[in-house]
């Protein structure tokens, strides 16, 4: 009798077990999807695609605003609470990268970034933190031959443009974009004096737009302008303080990156106007692909590759249509 009972309460203890397994098994893998700038179009471009693949793989994505490195801190913690495996990150200060892979730690999360490369204490990529993001430099000389080629056609002379490089050096990729426009153009012979500084306070449009203000009323000897930024927002607030000084289309070439909302809705405009074109990313791939990744890591445990580059393609008012179409196949 008591071995019988023993052995229907073994198998009784296996069957639990055996239930709670499958429960356990059953519950979708959670990922953390954490951007610095929620608002922002290429933010809001990067989760439509993340939801995709969330859907597609049938796991659940946790998206979530951090505008401070408190919130950032904060919304990780937030994430290990409702037991996400893993988060993707473009952090509101890279220099945080060792906070960001400590916490990821602690909550034992992994962790990958996307568009901004975490760095180090030493202000060197972070190790052993995958990343996705894009070849800064290069992504900024095609905005710099996309504005020389434009010139060229309109029949500019380059010693008589300006060069308005809104800049945002707090951030390395945004130095690097810009260096990159700047060097293509002095290549193409516009001269280093030609090129007016106008630091932002912060990433958007609006920012730009007060301190391209500053710098064109500094600098009023010139009748043609070119504007390069970080972003689509930051030439387009370059655009708008030109417009509000009179020039326009025939005085104002502005050509950003992203290929956000910002850009084709300037484009979707009845006239054109100095928003000439941008080199777009895909949000697709540092959205869908980021979250597939991390997907399968949780999955398989293979991590991504250590580094992934993505390139551009120059979209303007006349094939935005079809590019677009193309990068989000």
């Amino acid at each position: 009798m008591t071995t019988r009972r023993t052995t229907l309460n073994a198998l009784g203890a296996a069957l639990m077990l055996s239930a709670l397994g499958c429960s356990q098994a059953a519950e979708p893998v959670k990922i953390g999807f954490l951007v610095k700038q929620a608002e922002e179009p290429w933010f809001q471009d990067e989760w439509r695609f993340a939801e995709q693949a969330a859907k597609d793989k049938g796991f659940t994505l946790v998206k979530i605003g951090i505008p401070s490195g408190e919130k950032m801190i904060s919304a990780i913690d937030n994430l290990a609470a409702q037991k996400v495996a893993g988060f993707i990150i473009c952090a509101p200060d890279v220099k945080l990268g060792k906070a960001v892979q400590r916490a990821a730690k602690r909550n034992d999360m992994l962790v990958m970034s996307v568009d901004d490369r975490l760095l180090d204490g030493a202000g060197k990529p972070l190790e052993g933190v995958p990343h996705m993001g894009i070849s800064a430099y290069e992504i900024g000389k095609q905005v710099g031959q996309a504005l020389a080629a434009e010139a060229k056609a309109r029949g500019w002379k380059l010693g008589e443009v300006a060069l308005l490089r809104v800049a945002y050096d707090q951030l390395p990729t945004g130095v690097e974009r810009t260096a990159g426009a700047v060097d293509a153009l002095k290549a193409a012979g516009l001269p280093a004096a030609n090129v007016v500084d106008a630091p932002q306070a912060k990433t958007d449009t609006e920012s730009s737009f007060n301190a391209a203000n500053i710098a064109f009323t500094k600098q009023q000897g010139f009748k043609r302008w070119m504007a390069v930024g970080l972003n689509d927002e930051s030439v387009l607030g370059a655009v708008r303080a030109a417009e509000g000084r009179g020039m326009r289309r025939d005085a104002m070439i502005g050509v950003g990156i992203g290929g956000s909302k910002t850009a084709l809705n300037e484009f979707a405009k009845p006239q054109p106007t100095g928003f000439f074109g941008t080199v777009m990313l895909s949000p697709k791939r540092h959205g869908y692909e980021t979250s597939v990744n991390m997907y399968n890591w949780i999955k398989t445990g293979k991590a991504p590759a250590p580094l992934t580059l993505t390139s551009g393609t120059l979209m303007t008012r006349t094939n935005y249509v079809q590019v677009r179409a193309q990068l989000e196949k």
